[in-house]
């Protein structure tokens, strides 16, 4: 899946993509069919970078509600010719669970879509979780046949078979398919749930993969023969050796980091960082230095692993450098540091976003740092961050920050985070939005009342709107 285009963030179309609260606010302030448009294009085309990890189905699937948009949009993208040719989940997962969402809202024309799909469509698998969790038993009963028929009674069908029970985020229709009384059915769910038993069970009495031997010297040949065949084992090596090396061993690790193969070197970098051992500060300087990118690499991995003082310590020292050990170490006293490293955090998050952009991942632990130490002057960048970011987790980080360094944050972001996708941000918001704000306290009842509301999020509004609380 190739990077999406974002569009400029003071766009509608910006602001949906980046599930910012905003984006709810614009859209039903404008023109409904520009709105619906602006809709569509994010759910067919998904905006994340990392859409695995990122919120937009329930954000999106409310915006449809309060629009009153149909599903027409949708049911053509995952019923295009090409639902067979590109099958990967990002083509189609976004708008499989907006689908779920608004079933669970009782949208019927999402729930005959959504039973449809599982039916006939490519990523049948994701149609079917959703159903799952939102399907009566009726309606799984009646999908047993059509997805049964996508396994031959051949061994490779079978085997599929077995794959898909066994991998299955939501058991609930094969478990429903397994009590059928059919044999064409009952008995071959229940032969599939068995052997996928069974294929878990050899899986884990297998052997993972070559293992080193128990000697120093055999872990890091290990570790050298995964380096030459493209895996890199530095921290299992080092964990290795960490079970292996004894203190007759230290002179042979260190000369092994100092001036061994790459494999090795790595291996050891990380052991001694994890050792917290005295000679490992210079010889991470030392490898950043060389001439193999590998070794650098590794050696400010095993940096950013040591938590001990005399790291944070070091990290004073070389926040300043222009170079990847520079950037770790203005991680590590935003993560670790004092208030005197304030000033340090400070110009290195002001460098990350001049020099690489708001969505470098660099910005993750210097944003927490500005957060973490409390740096006032930090808020015209972190808002920078939090308005131009398409990365939902990094806004939500900035917005962390910025209410614990920004006196404006209730009553200007604090407000548009309760519509925000992310529920730890709108979680965020439900403490500290201004309710001053008429339309704050109209959205705490809303989001209490809702039923697709997270727990967490609920919880921050009753402790906004409860008995006990403040009246709003």
């Amino acid at each position: 899946m190739f990077d999406p285009f974002i569009a400029p963030s003071g766009t509608l179309l910006g602001l949906l993509q980046r599930g910012r609260g905003d984006g709810t606010l614009h859209a039903l302030a404008a023109p409904r069919p520009e709105a619906l448009t602006a809709l569509n294009h994010c759910v067919l085309s998904d905006p994340r970078h990392d859409w695995q990890v990122e919120n937009r189905s329930l954000y999106y699937a409310r915006l449809y509600l309060d629009l009153d948009g149909g599903t027409e949009e949708i049911e053509r993208h995952l019923f295009d010719p090409e639902d067979h040719l590109d099958t990967e989940d990002s083509r189609t997962g976004l708008a499989l669970a907006v689908l779920g969402h608004l079933a669970s809202y009782g949208r019927d024309d999402a729930l005959a879509l959504l039973r449809r799909y599982a039916a006939t469509g490519a990523n049948w698998a994701w149609a079917l979780d959703e159903l799952a969790l939102r399907d009566d038993d009726a309606g799984l009963r009646s999908l047993a046949e059509p997805v049964l028929a996508r396994f031959p009674a051949t061994a490779e069908g079978t085997a599929g078979l077995a794959a898909s029970v066994r991998d299955a985020f939501e058991p609930r229709p094969w478990r429903l398919w397994a009590d059928d009384p059919r044999e064409a059915v009952g008995a071959r769910v229940r032969a599939a749930t068995e052997q996928g038993s069974f294929d878990r069970w050899q899986r884990q009495m297998r052997p993972g993969g070559p293992r080193p031997g128990w000697s120093v010297q055999a872990v890091f040949d290990w570790a050298q023969e995964g380096l030459e065949r493209g895996s890199a084992l530095h921290v299992p090596a080092a964990r290795c050796l960490s079970a292996v090396a004894g203190t007759e061993d230290r002179p042979m690790i260190v000369e092994a980091a100092r001036s061994g193969p790459e494999g090795a070197r790595c291996a050891a970098l990380h052991y001694l960082a994890e050792a917290r051992d005295p000679a490992v500060l210079d010889l991470v300087e030392q490898a950043v230095g060389g001439a193999s990118p590998t070794v650098a690499d590794a050696a400010v991995a095993a940096f950013e692993r040591m938590c001990g003082e005399e790291a944070v310590d070091r990290a004073r020292r070389w926040a300043h450098r222009p170079d990847a050990l520079g950037a770790s170490a203005a991680g590590v006293l935003a993560c670790r540091g004092a208030v005197q490293d304030a000033p340090l955090v400070l110009a290195a998050l002001r460098e990350a976003v001049r020099g690489e952009g708001p969505d470098t991942p660099r910005l993750w632990t210097l944003v927490d740092g500005a957060g973490r130490l409390g740096i006032a002057c930090a808020a015209p960048v972190l808002r920078h961050v939090y308005r131009e970011t398409s990365s939902s987790h990094l806004r939500g980080r900035a917005a962390r920050a910025l209410a614990a360094t920004d006196p404006s944050f209730a009553s200007g972001f604090a407000v548009e985070c309760l519509w925000d996708c992310e529920e730890t941000t709108r979680e965020l918001a439900a403490h500290h939005a201004e309710t001053g704000d008429i339309r704050v306290a109209e959205r705490l009842r809303r989001l209490a009342a809702d039923p697709a509301e997270e727990a967490e999020v609920q919880t921050a509004v009753r402790s906004r709107i409860g008995p006990d609380a403040p009246a709003v």
